[in-house]
């Protein structure tokens, strides 16, 4: 019997989906390998407490760094495709150094300028589980996707012991958020008309190094918040030699991900208007690191500095939208932000999500609790 037309574009539709996902599998085929062996890596050692330690620390490290780049070196590395990537790499390279001595000195150390003393994170793992040391290669394939999702979210809340403490991070973030999203908004829209008149044609020398120093300044904030995003695997005071191997491990970390120039994650900052440009580049850091230096001293619970970013991003973009000249380019821009933001909004709840998920499967405590609070 012949088959009907739904039926032969159902099977067209299904054969179409079948060869797209084959050939993303054939196009992706090293970095599954890579996974593949990872996670492999991660069941054998999970059950040795020192060396799962590292191992976590070191998966961690980098999936961690890669993701949240586009927060905070997204912008610099856009706005300086022209400079040789181991000048900018050397530079940021050692303001992290700096950054985690101070706090490692300071602290008596601790490298997570005090974000792991908060009650349920204050205590070192002293055994882990294999979705605690795979919760990194999550992150990694999410990155991979293209996705800005939490990290502090999705590595913290696999070893929180009370559910209070992942609630708490999820408030701060989400104030943080919308505090970002309003603050952008308002500020473009003060300065939309300014930007475009002035910032035309090639900027001058003092722009560039101003957004250094701005650039800078905003990566030194962001990681006394999110170093814990990594340490969280470590014991809470480091000694010289482990603090020796924290640091080296990410500054050669950092080398990498500026010679990928950002690697697949970067496309999130540059689909966004004019942050190629030196001094949007500049603002955006700018107002940014002014939010995170106030939510650093807010309180010293971890918080999520990718949603407090794509905040920012979000109403900075519906800003520009909105002071289009013409009502139909206006209309075309904004539905474009509006559409933008929500696919990013839409990434960072599926981190979110999945990082419940974990927290979920891997805590019994978190799992009463949980039940306690449905039920």
């Amino acid at each position: 019997m012949p088959k009907s037309l739904d039926d032969r574009l159902r099977t067209e539709d299904l054969a179409k989906t079948s060869y797209t996902f084959f050939e993303i599998v054939q196009r992706e085929r090293q970095f599954l390998i890579i996974i593949s062996l990872l996670a492999v890596l991660c069941l054998i050692v999970y059950p040795y407490t020192h060396v799962a330690m590292w191992v976590g620390f070191g998966l961690a490290g980098y999936a961690a760094i890669a993701n949240d780049s586009i927060q905070t070196i997204g912008t610099f590395i856009a706005s300086n495709k022209d400079k040789k990537w181991y000048y900018l790499w050397l530079f940021m390279g050692l303001i992290f150094v700096a950054t985690v001595y101070y706090s490692w000195s300071t602290y008596s150390g601790d490298v997570s300028n005090q974000r792991l003393a908060s009650k349920g994170f204050d205590e070192a793992p002293t055994e882990f589980t294999f979705l605690q040391l795979a919760a990194p290669l999550i992150l990694l394939i999410l990155t991979r996707m293209r996705m800005p999702v939490s990290t502090t979210f999705l590595l913290l809340n696999a070893f929180s012991t009370k559910t209070s403490a992942i609630l708490g991070v999820i408030n701060k973030s989400l104030s943080g958020y919308f505090m970002a999203f309003i603050l952008a908004f308002v500020i473009w829209l003060l300065i939309a008309k300014f930007v475009n008149k002035y910032f035309t044609g090639k900027p001058y020398k003092f722009w560039i190094v101003l957004q250094w120093i701005t650039s800078g300044m905003l990566w030194s904030v962001w990681i006394q918040q999110d170093a814990a995003n990594i340490a969280i695997y470590l014991p809470r005071q480091l000694d010289v030699w482990q603090f020796v191997a924290f640091a080296g491990y990410i500054f050669f970390g950092l080398g990498l991900l500026f010679y990928l120039k950002g690697d697949k994650i970067q496309e999130i900052v540059d689909e966004k208007s004019g942050v190629t440009d030196v001094r949007a580049a500049t603002l955006v850091d700018f107002v940014y690191a002014i939010l995170l230096y106030y939510k650093l001293f807010e309180s010293t619970l971890p918080m999520s500095t990718t949603w407090l970013f794509i905040g920012l991003l979000g109403g900075r973009e519906l800003a520009i939208s909105f002071m289009r000249n013409k009502p139909k380019k206006r209309k075309k821009a904004t539905k474009k932000a509006l559409k933008m933001i929500g696919k990013d909004m839409l990434f960072a709840l599926i981190g979110l999500f999945v990082s419940m998920l974990l927290a979920i499967a891997i805590n019994d405590e978190i799992r009463r609790e949980l039940f306690d609070m449905i039920f």
